[in-house]
């Protein structure tokens, strides 16, 4: 029996997928966010974060 199967029996499945997926999204949104308003001498310091070892 395939996994799908057993998705299709419980009641309100999609309610999990909803919420996984806005969990998601919201994260990239406020990420990116993030990106495009960080300090640019932050951005610096953690891109050489590998090489200063």
């Amino acid at each position: 029996m395939k996994f799908i199967h057993y998705l299709e029996k419980i009641t309100g499945v999609d309610v999990f997928a909803l919420a996984s997926f806005f969990i998601f999204f919201s994260f990239f949104l406020v990420m990116t966010l993030w990106a495009f308003r960080a300090d640019k001498k932050l951005i610096d310091r953690i891109n050489r974060i590998p090489l200063d070892q």
